[in-house]
């Protein structure tokens, strides 16, 4: 079988699944077209057989691992090519930042042709196949897809599908007349139905675009204008219209886009006497679009904007059986967490997060703070009302906090769209400046910036905490203000929502490895939180998630399981210190700072939070080490025992022996000092004699010399009176 041959097999086995489902809605919707729905499949196999081989390649890899997008090592970066990198080169040459950052997934803000002053923020698209002349060629879109790949990094782009510009070939062909190019849109001979349809289709722009239609001079004919007046809304009841937009779709896809940004979805279907939002034929359309791109370009993901209250986003994931969109925008849990910031009150955050944790893991949602729209505050007011919080007064509180009206609020931002009619306004700012870092930084006081950071970095790490895709927008993780240029350029100061579309700022950028700046704490602290989600499995998609009663209306506590791990994300949206009063069984690591702890009682910091994970893995071998160090510490004791044992016989030994020392010099002693006293004793008996001896001869010789004498005396003829002198002598004696 050749390549070609190869490859057509391909296609007619992924359309061989989808046949029968693909033609029985397309011919509901277009009244059995048959011409129209024979297009529609030679589009698709002509798509398909342009698409780039590597590509291709690609579509086998990710049908092989369809929850590729589910990983949570993906982390995504949205941002404006022109604020970014000026262009699509210079994008390019960026690439290493955004690498650096974490990036695994670029959102490039619209960058198709639109004409200047009438662009709205390029949504308001001339050409679907032309890249804005400023911003480079789609060669260039081409070559930064490629680069993007090779560097692990996917690429998405929009798809404006509800309306072009008034610039675009078809609005123009309309405006010189052509019924066939009219017919792609709505026009009206007359205000009749446009003011029919008024009666039950909100404004989406009350007060820069009120109204839904306007006014076509060039053929004196009414054209619905859902958003602004230049940009005219499609009609996706003309089968034309659904196969070339399809195919335009598959264009950017086909240039190396893997997710597809639908833009403003809901809208894409209308009908006298309803909304024109949210219609069932709008998710017939999306169900093919999902089979057609799973047919022609199946690595491809279909994000859908869906800005509506809760119980409209839903649905448009479609079923498990029939899905529709891949990923959905998280708006409501966007809109909430701002809500929560202002009111401190996490009540309604576990409200809205409980129906979001409640849904099948198949569908998941991409999760951002800010973006390049206005905050639309979309929530649950059915809910608030338990707590007396009247629509349009909570909304005049919300609006009014974030621009630092209300007292002790340092946040920073401005209105947009304010209708004070209805008493409806929605919301501009960046990340930064609505946690109040701008105000700090204006009014150089470290400790209200100190807890501003603290704040931004705590809403980062909730970011991160929620299953799904998050999405940070560019700036944001250098903790970029409010841009007020805007306000001096005249093509832009009608639209607030540029006070959050300011330039990138390199100069702020080189800051971020500085950690005692405002750029490198948040920078550091971003990346570290992201580097913990990328290598931990409890952060993915399919985790099982709750949330954990906390028994303190200021204190978020949301619980992850997966595989075996455990996560505690516990998060204090107060300006005061509080205590989660949770009572966790199971020993935890703190995994921003490594310390083991009990999750019981455990108390946060004003605007902190903290992150406890535990895993059956680390328990077996913390009770593997346990167990080793119980051994361990019982043999060492043993040595200890048995080394003190010898020691002590040593001593004893020693202690016996210095006695027998003792005892036989002491008997030594002893002996010699018997010796000692009997040789005295001898020489004083020997002495005694001596002296008695010598007394006993001078006795005698005293008796010889007194015999002597005498007898001398005799001779000499003193006899008598000698006589007497011996007498008395010897009385004496």
């Amino acid at each position: 079988m050749g390549k070609t041959e190869g490859q057509a097999e391909e296609f007619r086995a992924r359309l061989g699944k989808r046949l029968d489902e693909l033609k029985w809605l397309y011919s509901e919707l277009y009244h059995n077209d048959e011409n129209a729905f024979q297009y529609f499949l030679s589009m698709l196999y002509r798509m398909y057989e342009t698409r780039p081989e590597p590509m291709k390649k690609l579509d086998r890899e990710r049908e092989a691992n369809p929850d590729w997008c589910k990983s949570n090592e993906v982390l995504g970066v949205m941002l404006y090519t022109n604020c970014f990198g000026g262009t699509l080169r210079g994008v390019r040459e960026h690439l290493s930042y955004l690498k650096e950052s974490g990036a695994t997934y670029i959102h490039l803000m619209p960058l198709l042709a639109s004409p200047k002053g009438r662009s709205d923020g390029g949504y308001a698209v001339a050409d679907f196949r032309t890249v804005e002349p400023e911003l480079g060629t789609m060669e260039d879109f081409a070559a930064l897809a490629a680069e993007c790949h090779k560097n692990g990094m996917s690429v998405c782009l929009d798809f404006v599908m509800n309306h072009t510009s008034e610039d675009h070939e078809w609005a123009r062909r309309a405006k010189a007349g052509e019924k066939e190019f009219q017919d792609r849109y709505f026009f009206f001979d007359n205000w009749n139905i446009p003011n029919d349809f008024d009666r039950t289709v909100p404004q989406v722009f009350p007060t820069t675009a009120p109204g839904n239609f306007s006014w076509c001079d060039a053929v004196q004919k009414v054209v619905m204008t859902t958003f602004y007046p230049y940009q005219w809304d499609l009609n996706y009841a003309n089968p034309t219209v659904f196969n070339d937009m399809t195919e335009n779709l598959f264009f950017f896809c086909n240039q190396g886009a893997d997710i597809i940004r639908l833009d403003a979805v809901p809208y894409i279907w209308k009908a006298l006497g309803t909304t024109c939002r949210n219609l069932p034929q709008v998710h017939t359309l999306v169900r093919i679009m999902r089979m057609a791109v799973e047919i022609v370009c199946p690595a491809t993901q279909l994000l859908g904007e869906v800005v509506m209250e809760p119980s409209k986003v839903v649905p448009y994931f479609g079923t498990l059986e029939k899905p529709e969109c891949n990923v959905l925008y998280n708006v409501t849990t966007m809109a909430t967490t701002w809500h929560t910031v202002a009111t401190r009150d996490v009540r309604l955050m576990k409200h809205q997060l409980g129906q979001i944790f409640a849904l099948p893991k198949q569908y998941f949602f991409l999760n951002y703070l800010r973006c390049h729209d206005d905050i639309g505050w979309g929530l649950d007011y059915g809910f608030l009302k338990q707590f007396s919080d009247d629509e349009v007064g909570h909304k005049r509180f919300l609006n009014d906090f974030f621009r630092g009206y209300f007292y002790g609020s340092d946040a920073r931002g401005e209105l947009y769209n304010d209708d004070p009619r209805i008493g409806d306004a929605r919301l501009c700012g960046t990340t930064a400046s609505l946690c109040g870092i701008e105000a700090a930084e204006y009014e150089g006081n470290q400790w209200k910036l100190d807890r501003a950071i603290r704040l931004d970095i705590m809403l980062h790490a909730f970011l991160f905490t929620l299953s799904g895709v998050p999405v940070i927008y560019s700036g944001d993780e250098i903790g970029q203000r409010n841009d007020y240029s805007y306000h001096e350029d005249p093509y832009k100061w009608d639209d607030s929502r540029y006070l959050h579309r300011g330039n990138f700022s390199w100069e702020d950028a080189e800051k971020r490895k500085d950690p005692t700046t405002r750029e490198g704490r948040i920078f550091t602290a971003l990346r570290e939180l992201e580097t913990i989600r990328a290598t931990h499995e409890v952060f993915r998609t399919e985790a099982d998630t709750w949330i954990m009663e906390t028994y303190n209306d200021h204190i978020l506590g949301i619980g992850r399981y997966y595989n075996g791990e455990k996560l505690v994300a516990l998060f204090n949206f107060d300006v005061q210190d509080g205590t989660a009063w949770i009572n966790e069984p199971e020993e935890y690591r703190n995994l921003l700072n490594g310390d083991r702890c009990r999750a019981t009682a455990y108390g946060l910091p004003a605007f902190g939070f903290v992150w406890l994970y535990w895993s059956k893995e680390e328990e077996i071998e913390a009770a593997k080490q346990a167990e080793a160090a119980r051994e361990a510490a019982e043999k060492q004791a043993e040595k200890e025992r048995k080394a003190e044992a010898r020691k002590k016989a040593a001593e004893e030994k020693k202690a016996a022996k210095a006695a027998e020392e003792a005892a036989a010099k002491a008997e030594a002693e002893e002996a010699a000092a018997k010796a000692a006293a009997e040789e005295a004793a001898a020489k004083a008996e020997a002495e005694e004699a001596a002296a008695r001896a010598a007394a006993e001869e001078a006795a005698r010789k005293t008796v010889e010399a007194i015999m002597k004498t005498e007898r001398a005396a005799k001779k000499s003829g003193t006899g008598a009176k000698t006589k007497r002198t011996a007498k008395k002598k010897g009385s004496k004696k």
